[in-house]
C-alpha cells in the first residue's frame, strides 16, 4: 500500500532548505524539496544508506536514526508514529482476507443510552459503519438501508460513499476539508495494518475510480481524526453546523465510537427533529446504492462544483 520509502520521499519533497535555514548557493535545483544527500547529512547518516532506506533496499532503520530523519523532515506525533508503523513491514508483504468486524456489546450498549437527537456512528478501521443509531442514519444517509450495517456484505462504507456517491457529495458543505482528512486517516490506517486484504483493495478501488482521491492520496499526507467541525445542507432540516468527537474503544481498539453534536441552536432543533422521526419515515426513502457498500455497481461520480475548504462555515 505504502512504502516507507515513498513515505520519506514525499515529506522530503515539501521540506524547502530555506525553511530549515540551509545555505544552498543559489545552485540550480531539480527536487522540489530537500535533497537526498542534503536530508542524510541533517540527520547523520550516510547519503549511500539514506538513498538506499528511500529505495527499499535497506533493510531495517534503528528508531535513531527514525527519529533523527523525522526531527530533519518536521514530522508531527502522527507523521512519527506512520513512520515507525512503516520501517517495521517487511520487504514483501502477504496480504490476508481480515474475519469480518463486529462491533462490541459495550459500544452497542453505549449507543442506544444516547438521547434520541444525539447523532453517532460506530466505524471499524476501514470506516465501514458497523452500527449507527436512527438519528446517526437520518443525518448521513437516508438513501441507505438502516439495517445494512448488520450484514458485514453490504455495509455502507463511509470512503466509498464520500468519493464515489453524489448524494453523499452534495451533503457536506466543507467536503474539501474533510476529504483531506478521510484520506489522511485512510493512510495511517493503512500503516497500521498493512496485510488486511479488503483495505487494500478499498485504496486501490478509490484510487481508480475517484481522481480526487487519487490527487490527495499522492500528497503523501497523513493524520488521526478526532475532533472537528461538519457543515451540512440536510435534504430534510436544511443547514446544520455539527462537531464531531471520537471515542476510541478499549475493547476494539481499531474501532472508532464518532458521536455528533450541534454547533447552534439551529442545528439542536434539526437533531430534535430528526431523532422524532418515525423509522418508517426514514425507511421509505431508502433507495440503496450497492457500489459503496459492496462496490458491485457504479455509481454517479461526484460533481466538480466542491466547496473550497474553510475553517468557518461556508456560505
Amino acid at each position: 500500500m505504502e512504502s516507507l520509502g515513498t513515505f520519506l520521499k514525499s515529506r522530503r519533497d515539501r521540506v524547502t532548505p530555506d525553511s530549515i535555514g540551509l545555505r544552498t548557493y543559489g545552485s540550480a535545483r531539480r527536487v522540489p524539496g530537500l535533497r537526498r544527500e542534503e536530508v542524510a547529512h541533517l540527520a547523520g547518516v550516510s547519503a549511500g544508506y539514506y538513498t538506499r532506506l528511500e529505495q527499499g533496499q535497506a533493510e531495517t532503520a534503528s528508531r535513531q536514526v527514525l527519529d533523527a530523519l523525522a526531527r530533519v523532515l518536521a514530522l508531527d506525533a502522527v507523521e512519527i508514529a506512520h513512520l515507525h508503523n512503516l520501517s517495521r513491514q517487511p520487504a514483501r508483504l502477504a496480504l490476508a482476507e481480515p474475519p469480518a468486524e463486529q462491533p462490541h456489546p459495550r459500544v452497542l450498549a453505549l449507543l442506544d443510552s444516547l438521547a434520541e437527537s444525539t447523532p453517532a456512528v460506530v466505524l471499524g478501521r476501514r470506516g465501514d459503519v458497523l452500527a449507527w443509531n436512527r438519528t446517526g442514519h437520518a443525518l448521513f444517509a437516508e438513501h441507505v438501508n438502516f439495517d445494512a450495517p448488520g450484514d458485514p456484505d453490504r455495509r455502507p462504507s463511509i470512503p466509498r460513499m464520500f468519493f464515489l456517491d453524489a448524494l453523499t457529495g452534495d451533503l457536506h458543505r466543507n467536503w474539501d476539508e474533510l476529504a483531506r482528512i478521510h484520506v489522511a486517516y485512510l493512510r495511517l490506517t493503512a500503516g497500521r495494518f498493512p496485510t488486511d486484504a479488503r483495505l487494500a483493495n478499498l485504496i486501490g478501488e478509490l484510487t481508480m475510480r475517484s481522481d480526487r482521491f487519487a490527487r490527495l492520496w499522492a500528497t503523501g499526507d497523513v493524520a488521526d481524526c478526532t475532533t472537528g467541525d461538519m457543515y451540512l445542507h440536510h435534504p430534510t432540516v436544511g443547514a446544520v453546523s455539527i462537531a464531531y468527537q471520537v471515542w476510541l474503544q478499549p475493547d476494539s481498539p481499531d474501532h472508532r465510537l464518532e458521536i455528533y453534536t450541534p454547533n447552534d441552536a439551529a442545528t439542536a432543533d434539526a437533531l430534535h427533529l430528526l431523532g422524532r422521526r418515525l423509522p418508517g419515515d426514514q425507511d421509505r426513502n431508502v433507495q440503496e446504492s450497492a457500489t459503496f457498500v459492496a462496490g458491485r455497481r457504479p455509481t454517479p461520480p461526484r460533481p466538480s462544483h466542491a466547496v473550497p475548504c474553510a475553517t468557518a462555515p461556508p456560505n
